[in-house]
Order: structure tokens, then C-alpha cells, then sequence
């Protein structure tokens, strides 16, 4: 029986072993910089505590920990020719990776929902929104992406793994692994296909459906101003959820997967996470103000204590 896997990552390409390692790290250290800095200024900014930016935040935070559940050991695996993953190790990383995706779709129908409800109902929407529900919204994308996401990973496990360990990935994900498994894995495939539906396809229909609304209620504003200005309110949230869906249905719905799943998963676990600090904070005033904000009270700071500091000198003189 299989005690450990193999995880062949990019062995195929040796020759940018090195070069891709650079790529991996810069982009895995912006992430979290760029992540972290909004976790920061929604916090230490009054002007950022409302919903929108409260539901921004868990998104960050989920950028980090997501980020973190692969790309350490595709670092690892691209500078080191030892490639192993144990049989337990990698069915917790399996778990926590479809955890966190799952959490990621449902959290970006929340934020979907949120949206709708601040363009259509904007007189009532600090009533509806208060800290209860926006609590209890940002808790349901959580309990919902643990509880599907065992489904699969528990079907997968029960499969016989007693030949090929090699895993034609950069991390144990479920296709590459039902392939190699020496058992029949039609059942396993069928559940992961419709866990996936549930996944990812709902709560696409459900963005896709408000915002059919919002662009419904969009059109009815005459003024191209106020068009501009409703619709900037979301724009953000749509190219991020544009960006993370369309590479994650593409590589989960089909049950069999492909050659070419880690090169797809290689865009959603590294380069749409770096991305996803720039499009919020390159697209949205609120925070670029708060920003600049933050970097002017740095330098006064630092002014501050560098004019303590000389009169401290001054006066020992």
C-alpha cells in the first residue's frame, strides 16, 4: 500500500526550475504583503469600517491562508529533488485546499449580495446590514466550504492506492489523484463532479443572477455619472470573481481533469491571489485615500520623532 506520494510538479521543465522559484516567491511574498496591508488599513481606517470593505478583509485573509496551503511545498519541491509528500499529509492538504476554494466561491456570493443590496436598497441597506448578519455571512462561506469539501476528500481517501504514486501536480489535488488510484474511481468522480457543481456553479448562477440585477437597476439611472459611480462600487468584486471562476470551473466540473489542471491551478493559487490586493486597492478610492492617509500619518511619525529626538540632543547640550 501507497505511504507517501510523489509530487512531480514542474520536473518537466528543469530548465526554469529556478527561474519559476524566483516568480513563485515574489509572487507569494506580494500576496501576503499586499493582503495584509488591506487586513491593516480596514482596521486602522475609520472610513473603511462598513460592510463592503468588512467582507474585503475576510476576502484577504483568505488570499493568505489559501496561498499558504501550496505554495511552501511548490517551493520546496522546485529548489529540492525530494518531491515526497506523506500518504496523510497529503490528503490534509487535499482538505484544506478545496476547504478554502469552496469558502472563496461562497464568499464572493456574499460579496455579490452585499453589492446588490447597497445599489438596489440604498436607503435601507445600513438596517439590513448591521453586525449581526454581516457576521453570520462572513461565518456561512466557512461552515459551508468544510463541510462540502470533506465529501470528496473522503471518497477519495477510501480508493486503494497500492502501485503509482507519482502525482502529476504541484499539489494533492482530487483528479490527480483518483487517476492513479489502482481501484475503480467512478463513484469518487461522480461525487467530486457534483460536489463541484455545488461548489462552484451555484454560486456563480447566484453572482450572475445579482448582477443581472444591478445592471438592471444600473440602466434605469439617467445620469452617466451616477451610472459610473454605482457601478465602480463593484467593479472590483467583478473582475476578481471573473478571474477565480473561470480557471476553477474549467479545472473541477470535468471529473477525469488534464495534463494541463496545474498549469489552470497555478493561475488561481499564485496569480490571482497576487492580484486580486491590486485590483482592490488600484480600483477603489476609498482605499487608495486611506492609504495615502496611513503613509502621510507614517512620515509625520517619523518627523515627529525625529524632532523629539534633536531637542533630546539640544538639550543634553
Amino acid at each position: 500500500m501507497v505511504t507517501e506520494f510523489i509530487l512531480l510538479a514542474f520536473s518537466n521543465l528543469q530548465h526554469l526550475q529556478i527561474s519559476l522559484f524566483i516568480v513563485v516567491v515574489f509572487a507569494f511574498m506580494s500576496c501576503v504583503l499586499g493582503n495584509s496591508t488591506i487586513l491593516i488599513l480596514v482596521r486602522s481606517a475609520r472610513s473603511l469600517h462598513t460592510p463592503m470593505y468588512f467582507f474585503i478583509s475576510n476576502f484577504a485573509l483568505l488570499e493568505i491562508i489559501f496561498i499558504s496551503v501550496t505554495v511552501p511545498k511548490l517551493l520546496t519541491n522546485l529548489i529540492d529533488a525530494n518531491r515526497k509528500i506523506s500518504f496523510t499529509g497529503c490528503f490534509a492538504q487535499l482538505y484544506a485546499f478545496n476547504s478554502l476554494g469552496v469558502v472563496e466561491c461562497y464568499l464572493l456570493a456574499v460579496m455579490a449580495f452585499d453589492r446588490d443590496l447597497a445599489i438596489n436598497r440604498p436607503l435601507h441597506y445600513s438596517s439590513i446590514m448591521n453586525n449581526s448578519l454581516c457576521m453570520e455571512l462572513a461565518a456561512a462561506p466557512w461552515v459551508i466550504g468544510f463541510v462540502t469539501a470533506a465529501i470528496p476528500t473522503i471518497f477519495t481517501a477510501k480508493l486503494e492506492f497500492c502501485g503509482p504514486n507519482e502525482v502529476n501536480h504541484f499539489f494533492c489535488d482530487l483528479a490527480p489523484l483518483q487517476n492513479i488510484a489502482c481501484s475503480d474511481p467512478l463513484v469518487s468522480n461522480l461525487v467530486t463532479s457534483s460536489t463541484a457543481i455545488f461548489a462552484t456553479v451555484v454560486p456563480f448562477v447566484i453572482i450572475l443572477g445579482f448582477y443581472i440585477h444591478i445592471i438592471a437597476t444600473i440602466s434605469k439611472i439617467k445620469s452617466t455619472v451616477g451610472k459610473q459611480k454605482a457601478f465602480s462600487t463593484c467593479s472590483s468584486h467583478l473582475i476578481v470573481a471573473s478571474l477565480f471562476y473561470c480557471s476553477a470551473i474549467v479545472v473541477y466540473v470535468r471529473p477525469k481533469g488534464s495534463q494541463h489542471d496545474k498549469y489552470l491551478a497555478l493561475m488561481y493559487t499564485v496569480i490571482i491571489p497576487l492580484l486580486n490586493p491590486f485590483i482592490y486597492t488600484l480600483r477603489n478610492k476609498d482605499v487608495k485615500a486611506a492609504l495615502r492617509k496611513s503613509m502621510l500619518l507614517t512620515v509625520l511619525a517619523k518627523i515627529r520623532i525625529s524632532h523629539i529626538k534633536k531637542n533630546i540632543v539640544d538639550f543634553h547640550r
